[in-house]
């Protein structure tokens, strides 16, 4: 790893733990109701919400009235999103004339989107209008966070009241976070990008006369408009030349402020966080980042606050930070090291590695490797999918990160608030074994463990293995799964493996070598999505109801103290091993066989 990748991790790790700290703090105010004076001014539009929607903020819910509030909001966002793809061609704010999505990809994406997934098997910029970038997507990447949000602010009331059968109440808490944390970061942010150079307008594509003339291979077309083909049934093409070229336009910074903010991921672009337009410089590179993990790592802090025990906080986010540095050292190790297939040029391994800058392929040259391989790292450690370089183009252990983050659960930071709560239920099982070892009643933060919360907690850890090996195997079984994919051999299963990883984890990103929009993937993924997202949300909900229904127990002798470093080691521990003993044999057959095939083929240059 070079000085200046070091020098720069650094300094992002310096302002991200500077700003955990406030931001939690504003949080935990937020949804106390105690609001901070600057914000008070937004109180009676609150209020005139509460009242278009016919609630009371004084009215709390059981943990199952919040859990069927949550599905009704999420399968409303669903039909909304459908009917604008299948409506699009009919609707304003279409100035490419843009036609309906068909139905399979329609329903891929309005999963997608609501799910926090924002995974795209199309090309944002040759696909949707204006009109359903903003009112589907980006409507869907603010819902999606807050309802992320609300759920684990309701596991936390779960953990800091007792004696009581309310968990808070669902449209209070999604209003709070879109209103006072959401809405206001992004409109900062969206201003930051376009001093950037990011764009913001309605403008319809423009044409451009290029320096250079382009010349391509064209396909040949009859008087019908049918593709010509010669005797062996290949597409006959022909020479053309082009000296133009078609920029494409739209409101992109307040779309992308608000899919890095809310752990989202979707692009306005098919190159997404690479794209000059999205992401225009260094420094707009470094404020992705920031706001990407800003809201995962403050809300242990406000765990803390809320709990009455802000050590507690610390300890969650010491143990997040300690794992994404390990896997943050591998990825950045992998990338600089480069690709010993330089060998056979005849070169030796340190001077092709110094040579070539380590392996720059599918990166960004203004960002470079350090910067790229930090932000593949944050970006499936966060449940949020936007990438500045291709995934597909890393090395094998270079690419193993990311696909093992997200194996994890993303409660590595994780997303906007499933990753808090996916973390927490590691530490309920952390605290179970613990107890299991010690021949004692497992207890956390007062409230003891029992076969119901144990039950629930076991839930949340086995739902997305079981669906995402189930929808490999299928996939690499059936000819639909594997016809897509571009990759023979190993690599070609790691795509499959991550796009279903991909999917159940509600992360976006992808090994791109699969040509994942085609009637099988997106249903089949799709349904990845949805089960992954809403089928963990309801034990972790169950599990908020217990917790608040139970009595609070003074700490004794006996009881383990879950602010310790000896705590932060076995949370890390409980999170590593659950991991590596579901997910070890199908990574052995992706990236770690294509890395030994690799290195083999390195010893027989």
């Amino acid at each position: 790893m070079t000085g200046s990748g070091l020098l720069q991790i650094g300094l992002y790790l310096v302002a991200l733990l500077a700003l955990a700290k406030p931001m939690g703090w504003y949080m935990a105010k937020i949804y106390e109701g105690n609001l901070p004076v600057f914000v008070r001014w937004l109180s009676p539009v609150e209020n005139f919400l509460y009242r278009i929607y016919g609630v009371r903020k004084e009215d709390e819910m059981s943990w199952t009235r919040y859990a069927l509030a949550m599905l009704w909001f999420s399968l409303l966002g669903v039909l909304a999103v459908y009917a604008l793809q299948r409506l699009q061609g009919f609707l304003p704010l279409n100035p490419q004339k843009f036609g309906a999505i068909s139905p399979d990809s329609s329903f891929n994406t309005a999963i997608s989107f609501m799910t926090n997934t924002n995974w795209q098997g199309y090309s944002g910029e040759s696909t949707m209008s204006y009109l359903t970038q903003m009112a589907g997507l980006a409507v869907q990447n603010f819902f999606s966070p807050a309802i992320g949000l609300a759920v684990v602010i309701a596991l936390i009331r779960g953990f800091a009241r007792h004696t009581v059968e309310t968990i808070g109440n669902f449209w209070v808490d999604v209003t709070r976070s879109i209103l006072y944390i959401l809405l206001p970061l992004s409109v900062v942010f969206a201003l930051a990008l376009v001093s950037q150079g990011s764009i913001q307008n309605f403008s319809p594509y423009k044409i451009v006369t290029t320096v250079e003339a382009l010349t391509y291979d064209n396909p040949k077309v009859d008087a019908a408009g049918n593709p010509v083909k010669d005797a062996s049934g290949n597409p006959v093409t022909e020479k053309a030349t082009t000296r133009e070229q078609s920029l494409p336009m739209g409101p992109v910074a307040s779309q992308e402020a608000i899919k890095q903010i809310g752990t989202n991921g979707g692009g306005f672009f098919n190159a997404n966080s690479s794209h000059p337009y999205e992401n225009p410089t260094p420094l707009s590179n470094f404020l992705q980042m920031l706001m990407m993990i800003l809201i995962p790592a403050a809300l242990c802090y406000t765990f803390g606050k809320m709990v009455g025990d802000t050590r507690q906080g610390w300890a969650i986010l010491a143990a997040m930070v300690l794992i994404f540095v390990g896997f943050l050292a591998v990825a950045e190790y992998a990338e600089q090291a480069g690709n010993p297939a330089f060998t056979a040029l005849g070169v030796d391994q340190a001077a092709s590695a110094t040579q070539s800058g380590g392996n720059m392929e599918g990166k960004e040259t203004r960002f470079g490797i350090a910067n790229s391989a930090l932000f593949a790292t944050l970006t499936t450690s966060a449940s949020c999918g936007a990438v500045n370089a291709m995934h597909d183009s890393f090395t094998p252990l270079g690419g193993l990160v990311p696909l093992a983050l997200i194996s994890l659960g993303e409660v590595v930071f994780g997303g906007v608030g499933s990753g808090l709560y996916g973390m927490l239920i590691y530490a309920v099982i952390a605290v179970f074994i613990a107890g299991l070892m010690i021949g004692r009643t497992p207890e956390y933060l007062g409230k003891k463990i029992e076969a119901f919360d144990v039950k629930m907690a076991s839930l949340v850890i086995l739902i997305p293995p079981m669906i995402i090996l189930g929808g490999t195997a299928l996939a690499v079984m059936m000819d639909a799964g594997k016809v897509a994919v571009a990759n023979p051999g190993a690599h070609g299963f790691s795509e499959i493996l991550y796009a279903f990883t991909s999917a159940v984890g509600n992360n976006g990103s992808a090994f791109a070598g699969i040509s994942a929009n085609t009637t099988f993937y997106n249903t089949a993924l799709g349904f990845a999505m949805f089960f992954g997202r809403l089928w963990l949300m309801i034990p972790v909900l169950a599990l908020a109801g217990s917790m608040a229904a139970k009595k609070r127990i003074p700490p004794g002798v006996g009881t383990l103290s879950t602010h310790t470093p000896l705590f932060v080691w076995l949370l890390i521990a409980t999170v590593i091993l659950v991991g590596a003993l579901t997910f070890v044999p199908a990574l052995g057959l992706g990236p770690i066989a294509e890395h030994l095939s690799m290195a083999h083929e390195e010893k027989l240059q």
